[in-house]
This record gives structure tokens, sequence and C-alpha cells, in this order.
């Protein structure tokens, strides 16, 4: 609404001429302030027709009017003052109105804005394997497209594997994914994984479990995924047992996305801060990434 504010701004300039006016006993000063009232009366229809237009002439008579009776002439310069003042306190009355008018409009277009926000974000959820039904989205027609139905070999799968029961949850947890990982039901392991890290985030075995993940998602063709959560395991948690793993497997990810720089820089940085693991239980595997990736 910078326009409006823009021709309104001068009203206040208005206000101190007439103040200046009231102290003088100058007859041109009043006529002065007259045509300057008179500009800043007309700069005010124009912003009342931009913004309401086709509204009523609540505060202004239109443009176009029928010639008035001549005005008797003031007896006194006091009396034009007042008039002048009677005017500018129109024009301040309007203003406060256009304001709190523009003010109501650009709060109701926010909350049309949070709402239309709010309902194209669709949450997201997820079902792993397919292993439960459900109705899936509207088709536009007010109906629901059902979701496919579980495949019952691979139902009787995953019910075969069973989580251990240790007395040991955080283990436990971690060792149920990898059966699942294992079996290559990998959306299942992957959702079994990232249950086990985040319910037991101080368990040794959660860098073990954030490592698979990144495995589990690397081995089910999505290298993005898997890159987020191994770095994420390296850089939460850089002292876990399998932080060395995880930037090994990144470097494999980042392969896969055609981002060798990033590899080879990956790489790098897995012999600089583990020296111990790349130059021995990884070094071959490091070796092989770095020749396809073309490091130097």
């Amino acid at each position: 609404m910078k326009p409006v504010l823009s021709l309104l701004s001068p009203i206040m300039f208005a206000a101190l001429s007439v103040s200046l006016a009231a102290a003088s006993p100058a007859s041109a000063q009043d006529s002065s302030v007259g045509k300057r009232v008179e500009k800043l009366e007309d700069e005010m229809r124009a912003v009342q027709r931009k913004v309401f237009p086709g509204g009523s002439s609540r505060y202004f008579e239109p443009d176009i009017a029928p010639e008035p009776a001549a005005p008797a002439a003031p007896s006194t310069t006091s009396s034009a003052v007042s008039d002048l003042i009677a005017r500018v306190d129109t024009l301040e009355s309007s203003l406060a109105t256009i304001t709190g008018q523009v003010e109501q409009n650009n709060h109701r277009i926010k909350q049309l804005e949070d709402k239309l926000a709010a309902a194209t974000i669709a949450p997201v959820s997820t079902n792993p394997g397919g292993v439960t039904g459900g109705s899936g989205a509207g088709n536009g027609t007010g109906t629901s497209t059902p979701s496919p139905a579980p495949d019952p070999e691979r139902v009787n799968g995953v019910s075969s594997i069973i989580m251990p029961v240790s007395g040991d949850q955080g283990e436990d947890a971690y060792i149920y994914g990898y059966r699942l990982w294992e079996a290559k039901y990998y959306p299942e392991a992957q959702a079994q994984l990232k249950k086990a890290a985040e319910d037991h985030p101080k368990h040794r075995r959660a860098s073990f479990a954030k490592n698979l993940l990144g495995r589990a998602y690397l081995d089910d063709g999505k290298p993005a995924l898997a890159a987020i959560a191994l770095y994420e395991n390296y850089q939460e948690n850089p002292s876990g047992e399998r932080a060395p793993d995880s930037l090994y497997y990144l470097s494999t990810a980042l392969i896969a996305l055609n981002k060798k720089t990033e590899a080879c820089q990956t790489l790098a940085e897995l012999q600089d801060v583990y020296p111990d693991a790349s130059a021995g239980r990884l070094s071959a595997n490091i070796a092989r990434n770095k020749k396809t990736a073309n490091c130097k």
C-alpha cells in the first residue's frame, strides 16, 4: 500500500500549516493554506477512489457536482482559519478510517495466505513394504483409491523374522533391524533401524543402527536418503563405532549421485579423521571408491 501512504503523508504538513496560519493575522497566509488544504482534499479523493473503488461518497463529495451557491466571504481571519481546521480534521478522520480499513484487509489477506499454505502442505506418511492396507487419497470424484493389497508372501516373510529378547532393548532393536536388512526387506529394515536409533540414542548400537540405515537406503536404490542418514550419523556421533564406515558409505552414495568431487573430499576426510580405520579394515574399500571417483 505504499502509493496510498505517499499520497496521505502531506496531511501532517497541512496540519502544521494551519497552526502557523492561526498564529498570523495576514490574510495572504490564509489563502495559501486554503489552497494547500484544497490540494490535499483532491489527493484524498484520489486515494478514496483507489482504496474504495465504486464506494460511496461518505468522506468526500464527488469531483463533479452541481455548482454550489457562492459562499459568503468570511467576515474575519479567525473564521477562515476555523474553516481550514475543520477541513483538516475531516482529512485526518478520513485518513484514520482508510488506514484502519487497509490494515483489516491486510490481516484478512494474511489469514487467507496462511490457510492456503496449510492446505497445500499434505502430511507425509510412510507404509514400509506395503504391509498394511488402507484408503488412498481422494481422486477428485468423492471416492478414495484403495492401496494395493499386501503381498501375502512378503507379510509371512516379515512375520517370520523375530525380534530377539535379551533384556537389552537397544541391542534387540538393532539386531531386529539387522535381520530385516539381511533378509532384504529394506523398507521394513529402514523403519526399524530408524526407530532403534531414535528410541536408544545413547546406546552404543545407535551408531550401528544409523550406519545400517544408510546402507539399507543404498541397497534400496535411494542414494540421496542414504547420504543424509550417513552424514547425520558422522556429524552427530563422530566418536561412534560406525562413524568411519558412515563416511565410507557416504562417498559411495555421492558417487551414485554423480558427485565425484564431493566423494573424493569425503574419502580424504575419512583418512584424515580416522587414520587407523582407513589404513586397516576400510583400506580396500577406500581404494576402490577412490578409483571409481577418479580421486587424485
